[in-house]
């Protein structure tokens, strides 16, 4: 870890040896962490902040870049940039099953994004990018107890307003992006996004000759703005994205013995072993696919009814459906393949009313959800569960295990700051949050008449019921308070000192196990349910104005949880259970600076500390939660023809991870560093760019998720999901100014 501080200490002691460039990339912006516009400099919260120009001017067009640029935050994205979780602080969740929800809230436009399967679509023609560290319970809600990703999109303009892009790349790449805004009438605006991507695999299948894991993802966004009178603003907005894909990210790796990777010998099940060496090659008898489709509508309505007083309103209906199979054995032998389907329905409803009393500012409202989702996983698996129902030539024997899941979420929050003196102010905050959810399970075997149709291979049409192996049915009911209480200090007019006190929540839920339960566990309460998480977390900052060298940003945090929610891979299985103790403390530098005429300077470190207490008392790191992570970005800009040219180099590196709470040579990830690298053209009336990049220059191999199947000694298996292999791509850009 030495490397990494003499990486700091050189990086920011450099830094003031220029002077800056006011405007530079790294301009300051405002946000809306606390419901309303501010400087990000001016609010008590640790915050990576970009816009839509900054993240273009970076290179950055997906949530993976982004979040990378941020201190203690990390993603992972299987199955293309339409599914992704983030982890905040060593906070994450890396299970995809849509009954459990991420304890980093997503939102888009002020609207909570329960359903992380296809919340990548969103994520362009952006106006802006906040990432909030720490919980933000009491303005946001629910289940934000690690922090909150918001993607805020560009809204219509009462002018023409627009681009288009093309990228081409590797891979035979090529993705189509734009969006044209204009009046339609003295008080109506509209704004059309369009988002095309397609790419091949870039995993080799050598058994049938089909590459996988390629790109096909389609998005819309339509939005309206109307100002009926003055001081009167609504959005509506519709939107709709598909992704159909070819899946096989698994590499196959011989794990004879529980827990130590074997290459070398041959898998004494599958009779198969995969030891070329190429992570990105496999041999797939069953090749997985992901159809996923999202829709949705929304309506903002603002309303300034006077000088000091605003009503805000946020309506938003919202639907995922998703069919996923995957060759999960990542083998030519017919073994197991696992699938998932999505039937996922989202409404919400948020009213708020916020103003200003002389130096006070104040916001209060209520909001509501109502998340019905009807979905199933299961696996195809003719050696383990014999058939036996029909004759259909080709049919299967397997698993079958719908669940539905029923939520109404209720609450009601308010917010203060209250100055005490011209450079000191107090903010307490308040939500009491209701959450009511029914479940339903059933453990199924049965016959699949055609076991990898694509169009409704889980259908009734399709399955011949064979046995129930078990069923639970349980509701509950959970009320929670979040709370905060913050002091900020301003002791010059350009360093903001605070410290804060948040109880972070997240509700209650239930698992879904895909493979039969044998004793210890049981269809009971104690495997299927967990309860609410509460979160103490203790933090201090200082964000610091350099005016003409940057801004420079510290927090220092200590988490004290009770009833963690602790996530556990245990084979292929996924469950979250309830940890008697946790905790975890950390620190965070991040360095933006636009300096001199010409260099644009970005850099973050964090460091964090997680530890949890498991049921038998042991103790452990928690999944996806590495100690350190450090970032950097260095551009150059010169003038070049009438215009500019950026050369620019960023990385990032992630410490030592583990996948499962097992201390295993099979689910651990040493350290590992990404570099990327660009090269772009600015036209002088900024309406041309023209770039030029590769990603992960160096073509590391890293792994970003592991099953580990050795441990059941019967499968002597782990698989391995590695991140994306080096890209290089070329993007034009035109720009309506």
């Amino acid at each position: 870890m030495q490397i990494n501080k003499i990486i700091l200490t050189l990086m920011l002691s450099g830094c003031w040896q220029f002077p800056a460039n006011a405007d530079g990339t790294f301009e300051q912006i405002q946000v809306v962490a606390q419901k309303r516009e501010q400087s990000v400099q001016e609010v008590g919260i640790a915050i990576t902040a970009l816009t839509g120009d900054q993240m273009e001017a970076l290179g950055f067009d997906n949530a993976q870049e982004v979040a990378a640029m941020a201190p203690g935050v990390q993603t992972v994205q299987p199955n293309g940039e339409a599914n992704y979780s983030i982890g905040i602080r060593g906070v994450t969740n890396s299970d995809f099953t849509t009954n459990v929800e991420s304890p980093v809230a997503l939102y888009v436009d002020e609207v909570y994004i329960s359903q992380m399967s296809g919340a990548g679509f969103s994520l362009f023609d952006l106006e802006r990018v906040e990432i909030l560290r720490g919980p933000q319970g009491t303005l946001f809600g629910r289940n934000a107890t690690g922090g909150l990703v918001h993607f805020i999109t560009r809204k219509p303009t009462f002018y023409p307003d627009g681009y288009a892009k093309l990228t081409v790349g590797d891979y035979n790449q090529l993705k189509l992006e734009g969006a044209f805004g204009n009046e339609l009438t003295e008080n109506l605006a509209a704004r059309l996004s369009v988002n095309i991507n397609r790419a091949d695999g870039y995993v080799e299948n050598r058994y049938t000759g089909i590459d996988l894991n390629n790109a096909d993802d389609k998005t819309v966004r339509l939005q309206f703005l109307y100002t009926p009178i003055e001081g009167v603003e609504a959005l509506f907005n519709v939107r709709y994205a598909e992704q159909d894909i070819d899946t096989g990210f698994f590499e196959n790796v011989s794990s004879v013995r529980a827990g130590e990777l074997t290459p070398d010998e041959m898998n004494p099940v599958l009779g198969y072993i995969d030891n070329d060496g190429d992570v990105y090659a496999g041999d797939y008898d069953d090749p997985g696919f992901n159809n996923l489709e999202t829709k949705g509508a929304s309506a903002t309505i603002k309303w300034d009814f006077s000088e000091n007083m605003r009503v805000v309103s946020i309506t938003d209906i919202s639907k995922v459906e998703r069919t996923y199979f995957e060759d999960s054995d990542a083998s030519p032998v017919s073994l197991f393949n696992l699938f998932l389907t999505t039937d996922a329905d989202q409404f919400t409803q948020e009213l708020r009313i916020e103003g200003d009393i002389d130096e006070m500012h104040w916001v209060t409202g209520g909001y509501y959800m109502d998340l019905d989702i009807s979905d199933a996983n299961g696996a195809v698996s003719e050696p383990f569960i014999g058939g036996g129902g029909t004759t259909a030539e080709g049919s299967e024997g397997g698993l079958y295990n719908p669940y539905t899941s029923k939520t109404k979420s209720t609450s009601v929050f308010a917010q203060i700051e209250y100055p005490l003196a011209d450079n000191l102010a107090v903010i307490a905050g308040l939500r009491w949050i209701k959450d009511k959810r029914d479940f339903t399970y059933s453990d199924q075997v049965v016959e699949f008449i055609d076991p990898t149709s694509k169009l409704g291979f889980d259908s009734s049409e399709n399955m011949i019921l064979q046995a129930v192996l078990g069923e639970y049915t349980n509701s509950r009911e959970d009320t929670e308070i979040a709370s905060r209480l913050q002091l900020n200090w301003f002791p010059t007019e350009n360093i903001l000192t605070y410290i804060s006190w948040n109880r972070g929540v997240k509700g209650g839920g239930y698992n879904a196990p895909i493979f039969p339960l044998s004793p210890p566990n049981d269809y009971d309460d104690a495997t299927l349910s967990y309860d609410p998480e509460q979160l103490d977390a203790y933090e201090i900052g200082i964000k610091n104005e350099l005016g003409e060298y940057g801004r420079v940003n510290l927090a220092a945090y200590y988490y004290d949880y009770n009833n963690y929610q602790i996530f556990n891979i245990i084979g292929l299985d996924t469950f979250t259970v309830n940890s008697p103790s946790a905790s975890s403390q950390g620190i965070e530098v991040e360095y933006q600076a636009s300096l001199g005429d010409s260099w644009d300077v970005l850099f973050g470190v964090a460091y964090n500390d997680a530890e949890a207490t498991l049921l038998d008392g042991s103790k452990q790191t928690p999944v996806q939660s590495p100690k350190w992570n450090v970032n950097g970005l260095l551009r150059y800009t010169l003038p070049l023809a009438s215009g500019s040219l950026s050369l620019q180099g960023d990385f990032v590196f992630r410490d030592d991870v583990k996948f499962a709470l097992i201390d295993a040579e099979t689910v651990m990830q040493e350290a590992y560093t990404l570099y990327n690298a660009s090269v772009t053209y600015t036209s002088s009336d900024d309406k041309w760019q023209l770039k030029a990049f590769v990603d992960n220059l160096t073509d590391e191999e890293y792994m970003v998720q592991a099953f580990d199947l050795s441990s059941t000694d019967v499968f002597g298996i782990t698989e391995q999901y590695y991140g994306k292999p080096r890209w290089w791509g070329v993007s034009v850009k035109y720009s309506w100014l």
